[in-house]
């Protein structure tokens, strides 16, 4: 790999020859390729799951092992959506930086690194946790990539609410391995990132909506106008925040759970409401101010998945 500077502009100094990649640029290019903003996200929702299937601190080994094959297992996925959306990496703004995009790492060795990372995480499960862990991590690379990345991403709006689906998968892949089974208190737990995906990655694609129309992927806010958007956000919303509500008797959580879940839930409507009301006001654009409602779902969901691991340990405490 040879790491170049871009073409110069008409009358600008002559450009510095091409410098040999060091080891740390390798590892910079794969590590980048792995998504690994991404794979924390999944971590946040797989590690407080193991606290409920456990019904307090997960065996050790087991959460290592898990949270180390999962995440394997996500960036296996991200890197051969790295090799497959490389060409439209390179229109969007977001992601011309990504390493696919700017040929840091070549396309074979993309998917190589994807595939090795695929075959190794399974095999880790397969060896380490349990048959059922590995199935559904399995379903979840081959999700991601065959089902969202080439199927839906280029031809529906829908792609993020049904794409979706890989990024809860976390949630059945930390319960399987603490239980080597599946229960109802998972599947509400992944209903709770399926109804809270569309609204915090349209909230985005708003911000970037010429990046994707460039590009020519058709995420809603592409094809549909601000209140459209929007209004759909304070539907998947008001999903997310009911669907966190039934996790409470489900489970059979204590008062935290659910007095954290109501109070994250009111914020999190609220904020989606204003953005309607603003839009039905008249404002657009950049003054909807998008960006604010992306932010408070991302701590929506981390906080309300930290009360999900903390709730256990007061179970516990209380007898």
């Amino acid at each position: 790999m040879t790491l170049t500077n871009r073409s110069p502009q008409a009358g600008s100094p002559t450009p510095e020859a091409p410098r040999k990649a060091a080891l740390g640029d390798y590892v910079r290019a794969y590590v980048a390729l792995s998504k690994p903003r991404v794979i924390e996200l999944l971590l946040i929702t797989t590690i407080p799951v193991m606290f409920v299937a456990a019904g307090g601190v997960p065996p050790l080994w087991t959460a290592v092992a898990t949270l180390l094959f999962g995440t394997m297992s996500a960036a296996s996925a991200n890197a051969m959506n790295c090799y497959i959306d490389r060409d439209i990496d390179r229109e969007m703004r977001r992601t011309r930086q990504r390493p696919g995009a700017m040929d840091l790492v070549t396309p074979k060795g993309a998917l190589i690194y994807g595939l090795a990372l695929a075959i190794g995480s399974t095999v880790g499960f397969l060896v380490f946790v349990n048959v059922l862990s590995a199935t559904l991590s399995v379903f979840a690379i081959l999700f991601y990539i065959f089902v969202y990345t080439m199927l839906l991403k280029r031809r529906t709006a829908q792609n993020v609410v049904w794409g979706g689906i890989a990024g809860c998968m976390p949630v059945l892949i930390g319960w399987a391995a603490v239980t080597n089974s599946l229960d109802w208190a998972p599947f509400v737990l992944f209903l709770v990132v399926f109804f809270w995906t569309p609204p915090h990655t349209w909230t985005l694609a708003m911000r970037y909506r010429e990046d994707y129309a460039a590009a020519k992927v058709p995420m809603l806010p592409v094809v549909a106008g601000d209140r459209r958007v929007l209004l759909e956000t304070v539907l998947y919303s008001w999903a997310t925040v009911i669907v966190s509500l039934i996790f409470w008797p489900v489970a059979g959580t204590t008062v935290f759970y659910g007095a954290v879940a109501l109070i994250l839930g009111a914020l999190l409507v609220v904020q989606a409401h204003r953005l309607l009301s603003r839009s039905m006001a008249g404002v657009s654009g950049a003054k909807l101010k998008t960006m604010g409602f992306f932010h408070l779902s991302n701590a929506y969901l981390a906080l309300l998945f930290t009360a999900v691991t903390i709730d256990p340990l007061i179970a516990r405490l209380l007898g």
